[in-house]
This record gives structure tokens, sequence and C-alpha cells, in this order.
């Protein structure tokens, strides 16, 4: 019985002929532009032989996840597409059994208690388990494992495939090409940024998640960044696009600002395999400058009371960037005896070339904030509190600590303090305080508040 299994197999791999006209499966002038929002677009040419009558043209080994209804076919002049169908038949036996009934078919049959002879017969039915056959007016009922096909029926087409109903008045021999889109394919970028001291070097990756149903072979592949209106689809602008990607030349990944997005060119061809993740470096910009900032965030003065202790978190602002970033996760690393130490991970959104980014690296272990409510009168019309500050820096280096109060900021509020102070994002009251290496700095503030009545 195994040796039956592996002949049906190969059988059913080995032979195949499709109705219609099919393509050839090479392509050129393909590429693929892959887009924020889950899609991307597909734009492949083929040559097209059709004779007079033909009426049907089979273009295969489209994506499984295509969306029909943003098929763009250019078919040459005298062919006339009707009618569009998207066929997948996943072989399995109950289908070949299907499409064989009323079909000849060889038959495995026991011959004696322990062998089997092949007859030819036709197949009248099919229940999944069993299969009844003619022979020679004879009806037998056999096992459907023990049924062997010499091809698979022209109905079954098993690869994702669009089928075309064409009118054609004379032999064709031309170019035709095809622009669609897919789901399940993605793309984001990321960041390694190395710091070293108030320098750092940044080093951007595009990551490539195709589960798209479909493998894209020596492809010439873009990506978009920024957010498509989906009810517009962004696919009249490609051979736009396309052209002006290309009248850069260079090994680097290239880049073209247009309509409002960011658009990258891969300057080699690449392959997608199915299910696979691809990570191609687009951004590389060395010594950029950085600065380096501690923030800890206060309570409200009229809304705590006794004591509270803060973590006081790390940041950076890296500026002078020559190049637009694709939103996307940046990882910043120092090196410590010639190891690379993370440091933190933060968030990135869409941002402009020239635009100062701020990450996020952590708490610092060294340097913590007290403050303590030391006074509260609540009067009729005024709220008045005193509260102390306390910055321990417990590192080698003298740190510069923002202090970030939540208050409003009307004219007829005060604050009072020794220490200088501004306001910004709005409320927050901030101050910018000094402490050297390990000491403690103290300050006291008093805020009124008029009470709204």
């Amino acid at each position: 019985m195994k040796n039956i299994s592996l002949t049906f197999i190969a059988l059913v791999f080995l032979s195949s002929h499709l109705a219609g006209v099919t393509l050839s499966p090479s392509t050129k002038d393909n590429s693929l532009i892959i887009y924020n929002s889950n899609i991307g677009l597909v734009h492949e040419s083929r040559d097209l032989k059709l004779q007079k009558d033909d009426t049907q043209i089979i273009y295969e080994d489209v994506a499984s996840s295509i969306n029909t209804d943003s098929v763009n076919v250019s078919l040459p002049k005298g062919i006339s597409l009707f009618s569009q169908q998207y066929r997948y038949d996943k072989l399995t036996q109950n289908k070949l059994l299907d499409a064989h009934i009323g079909k000849k078919v060889s038959v495995n049959v026991l011959k004696d208690a322990k062998d089997f002879k092949t007859i030819q017969a036709t197949l009248l039915s099919n229940d999944g388990a069993s299969c009844i056959v003619e022979n020679t007016n004879k009806i037998i009922i056999v096992e459907s494992k023990n049924i062997i096909f010499d091809s698979i029926p022209d109905e079954l087409i098993t690869k994702p495939s669009l089928v075309w109903n064409v009118t054609n008045k004379q032999d064709t021999k031309a170019g035709m090409s095809i622009d669609y889109l897919i789901n399940q394919i993605t793309w984001k970028s990321n960041y390694i940024l190395n710091l070293d001291e108030d320098k750092a070097d940044l080093v951007g990756w595009i990551t490539i998640n195709n589960r798209s149903g479909k493998a894209f072979k020596n492809t010439e592949l873009h990506v978009l960044a920024g957010e498509i209106n989906r009810a517009r689809q962004a696919r009249v602008n490609y051979q736009v696009m396309k052209s002006m990607a290309r009248m850069e030349d260079s090994q680097a990944v290239q880049h073209q600002a247009h309509e409002g997005y960011h658009f990258y060119t891969i300057p080699f061809k690449v392959n997608l395999a199915n299910n696979e993740n691809t990570q191609i470096k687009f951004i590389s910009q060395n010594a950029i400058d950085i600065k380096r900032k501690y923030t800890a965030h206060m309570s409200n003065p009229n809304y705590f009371s006794g004591e509270v202790k803060h973590d006081v978190t790390q940041e950076i602002t890296i500026k002078g960037l020559e190049l637009p970033l694709p939103k996307g996760i940046v990882r910043s690393y120092s090196k410590l005896k010639n190891t690379n130490i993370l440091l933190g991970e933060s968030n990135i959104q869409h941002t402009p070339k020239d635009t100062p980014v701020s990450l996020t690296l952590g708490k610092n272990f060294d340097i913590k904030v007290k403050e303590t409510l030391t006074n509260r009168d609540r009067g009729s019309w005024y709220h008045d509190n005193d509260v102390a500050y306390s910055i321990k820096n417990s590192s080698d280096e003298t740190k510069t600590v923002e202090i970030l109060v939540p208050f409003t900021n009307n004219d007829s509020d005060e604050i009072t303090s020794k220490e200088k102070y501004i306001f910004t994002q709005g409320n927050l009251v901030t101050f910018k305080i000094e402490v050297k290496a390990q000491s403690t700095k103290k300050f006291d503030v008093h805020y009124r508040s008029k009470i709204q009545k």
C-alpha cells in the first residue's frame, strides 16, 4: 500500500494541464511597493501569446491574499476582457476524484491474496472512502486510495490564479502588465543608536514580513512611509513614484519625498520568500549631536500630602538628522569594556528631517528626588502650599536635573522660590537644578493658587 500512495502523489504533482492559455511563469519588470498599512502593490509584466479563437487567459502564481477588486491589467490591443475569476484549487484526494467522475482512470485491484493488478475503468461516483467504477460492463466498488490518476483535470487550477475571459479576433504575441494589491505583507523600521559621549551613530533597518501567500523572486522593492487613505488606495501614483525612484543611482537605499509620503527604493533586486522575515539596511548617519537630559515629574502641590519619592528618567535628544525617520523602535547602546550595553528602547513616530528626536532610556540608578509638603493653608480665596524638594546625586559626575511640577498658570496664581523656573508644555513649572557629584541639593517653593468659585 505504501507503493500505491507514492505513485499517487508522484502522478498528482508531475502532471498538470490547465484550461485556456496559461502565461509563461517568467516575469519581467516586476516590482513590489509595501505600505505601512498591511498592504502591498504588485507590478508584473509577462509575454502573452494567443491564438485567434482563444477565449481564456490563466495568470498563475498571484498572491493568495490578492485583493481582486484592485486588479489593473493592461492587455494588448484587440483583446477585450469581459470577466475575471480568482481560482485556487488546493489538491485533495476528493477534489481529484470528483473531477474524474465520468472519465477513465487506472485502478489497482486485487489479483490474488498477495498482489495487485492495474485495470482501466470509468469512475462513476465517489463518497470519499470508496468509489464505484465500471470495467467491461461490471460495476466494481474499490477503495479511493486504489485509484491512479494520469493527469490533473483541466478544471482544477493548482496555483492561485486569475482567470480572464476574453474575446480575441486575431493571433497575438505581445507583452501585458498587471498591478494588484495584496494583504498580509508589512514593513517596519527599526534603529540602532550607538552612543559615544556627546555623539552617536545611527543605523536604520527595514524589516519585511511576508505572509501574502506569494514568494517574490528577483524583484525591485520599494517601501512607502506614511499613512495612506485606504479609500483612495494610492495606486494611481505607482508609475510616477517608480520613475522618480529610478532617477537616482547608488548602492545605498534611495529616498524620495512624494505627495506627503516618503518613498524608499532598495538599489538591488531582492528575494522575499513567503512566511519569512527579511531585513535591509536603509539609513546610516554618523557623529550625530546628542544632548542628555534628566527629568523628574512631581505631584501637584494642591493634591498631595506627606512625603513622596520619585525616580529620575534619563533621556537623550538627537539633533542634526539629515534624513526623515519612518516610525519604529530605536534601541540605544553604549560601549563598556568592548561590550555593547543596551541602555533603552523608545518608539518614534514619522519624523521629518532636521527635527530633534527625544528618546527615553530608562530610570537613573544614582539620582533620586524627594518632595515633602511642609505646610498647607486652605483659606477662603487661596490655597497656600509649601513644598521642600531634595535631589540626591550619588554618581561621580555633576548632573542637571529638570524638576517638573504640574500647576495652574493663571495670572492670579503665585510661585515663590530662590530657584529660577519657567513654564513648559503649558502647565509644568520647570526647575533646572544642578547637583554636584556625591551631593544633595535642597530648595523650597511656595505655591499660591486662587480657589475657583
